[in-house]
C-alpha cells in the first residue's frame, strides 16, 4: 500500500460529472416492463445513472414490484467464523494481517459455536445464515470444518451463504454438495478503480472464482463499496459488470464504506464524493439492471439514518443484514431494525418466499 491509491483518487475526483456526458434519456418504457437481460451497454447504465432523481425512483419501484412484495425485507445474519490475520492488502478490511488496525488474529470457530449462532438468529427471525473467514482462500483441513458447519446449518432449515475467499472449481463443489446454497464474493469496485483498493489479488481473479461458483450450480451474491474515493463513473461500470455478469447475482450487496481506523481508506475524505442521495441513486440502478436479484442493504447501516434507508426500501432494496456485527464492524441492533420495519409497515420475507425469488 503506498501513496498512488490516494493520487488517484484525487485524479478521480477531476472525472468529469456523469450528468455532464451526453447520454441521453433512458427508454422508460421499456424499463418499466422489469425484464431481466444480461446485455446492458455501458451507455445505457451511464444514463440510468445519470436521470433525474424522482424518475430513476419511480421506475425502479415499478420494477421492483413486478418481481417482489414492496412490504417484504429478506434478512440475513453474518457471523465471522474466522476473525484476522488474512494476508490480502484490501485498504478497508481491518483483518488484514498488513495493518493494525485492532483485530486479533483469531482460529476459526468451533461447530457448536457456529450452530448456536446460527439458531439465535433464526429465533430472532434471519433467513438466511451467512458465514466468513478472513482468509485468501481455504485449505483442505479448513473447508473440511467449514463444510461440516454449511451442512449443520442447512440442518436448522435456514438459506446458507459463505465467504471464504479465492475458490477452486472442486471446493465450489464441496461446498454445493455440503449444502450451500449462495457464495458470496464482491467484486468491490470498477475494474478501473480496483487497483488503487487491493493489489494482492487481480479483478480476473474474482471473476474466476465467480465461475467456479456458478460451474457448481451455486447462487452467486455478488456487489460492491461505495465510497472508497471512487468516482461516478467507477459506481456505473461496478454495476455494468454485475448486470452483464453470465447470470445476475441472486443477491447484490451495496455496502457504504466503514472508516476502520489503521487501515488505509481510513485516511480518506469522503465526504464531498459521496452523500446519502448518491447511496439511494445506486441501489435504483441496481433494482432496474437486476430486476429479480435481492439488492441488500450491508455494511455501513449503523451510519444511516431511518430516512436514507426508507428512501433505499423504495427505490428497491429488499435484503438486510440483521445484527449487531458485520464481521467486524458494527451494525444496528435488531430492535431497532424491527422498530423501523415496523414504522414502514415493512415484514421479513419468509423463507420459502426468499428461495422462490432467488
Amino acid at each position: 500500500m503506498d501513496g498512488s491509491r490516494q493520487n488517484t483518487q484525487a485524479q478521480n475526483a477531476q472525472d468529469t460529472p456523469i450528468n455532464k456526458l451526453d447520454l441521453g434519456s433512458p427508454d422508460w418504457a421499456t424499463l418499466a416492463q422489469g425484464t431481466p437481460r444480461t446485455d446492458w451497454s455501458l451507455d445505457e447504465v451511464r444514463a440510468l445513472y445519470a436521470a433525474p432523481f424522482t424518475d430513476l425512483i419511480y421506475s425502479a419501484q415499478q420494477v421492483h414490484r413486478l418481481h417482489f412484495d414492496p412490504k417484504q425485507i429478506q434478512i440475513s445474519t453474518l457471523l465471522s467464523i474466522k476473525t484476522g490475520g488474512c494476508s490480502e492488502d484490501c485498504g478497508y478490511c481491518p483483518q488484514s494481517v498488513r495493518y493494525d488496525a485492532g483485530v486479533e488474529n483469531e482460529p476459526l470457530l468451533e461447530l457448536d459455536d457456529v450452530i448456536k449462532n446460527a439458531q439465535v438468529a433464526k429465533n430472532e427471525g434471519a433467513t438466511r445464515f451467512c458465514m466468513g473467514a478472513a482468509w485468501r482462500s481455504p485449505k483442505p483441513k479448513q473447508m473440511d470444518k467449514v463444510v461440516a458447519m454449511v451442512k449443520a446449518v442447512s440442518d436448522l432449515g435456514m438459506e446458507t451463504c459463505g465467504t471464504f475467499g479465492m475458490l477452486e472449481a472442486e471446493q465450489a463443489q464441496q461446498l454445493k454438495e455440503a449444502g450451500l446454497d449462495y457464495y458470496n464474493h464482491n467484486l468491490d469496485t470498477s475494474e478501473n478503480y480496483y487497483a488503487q483498493v487491493i493489489t494482492t489479488r487481480t479483478y480476473q481473479h474474482r471473476l474466476d472464482t465467480l465461475q467456479s461458483v456458478r460451474d457448481a450450480g451455486l447462487k452467486v451474491c455478488c456487489g460492491g463499496i461505495v465510497g472508497m474515493g471512487e468516482s461516478e463513473i467507477d459506481r456505473a461500470e461496478l454495476l455494468h459488470t454485475l448486470a452483464t455478469l453470465p447470470e445476475h447475482p441472486g443477491s447484490v450487496p451495496i455496502n457504504q464504506l466503514v472508516q476502520v481506523e489503521g487501515t488505509p481508506l481510513s485516511a480518506i475524505d469522503t465526504t464531498e464524493n459521496f452523500d446519502p442521495i448518491e447511496f439511494v441513486r445506486i441501489i435504483a440502478v441496481a433494482r432496474i439492471l437486476m430486476p429479480a436479484s435481492h439488492v441488500r442493504l450491508s455494511a455501513g447501516r449503523e451510519a444511516m439514518s431511518d430516512e436514507t434507508q426508507a428512501l433505499a426500501f423504495l427505490a428497491g432494496a429488499n435484503s438486510i443484514f440483521y445484527g449487531e456485527k458485520l464481521l467486524t464492524t458494527d451494525n444496528p441492533d435488531t430492535q431497532e431494525d424491527r422498530q423501523l420495519m415496523q414504522r414502514l409497515g415493512m415484514e421479513p420475507e419468509p423463507y420459502c418466499t426468499s428461495k422462490q425469488n432467488t
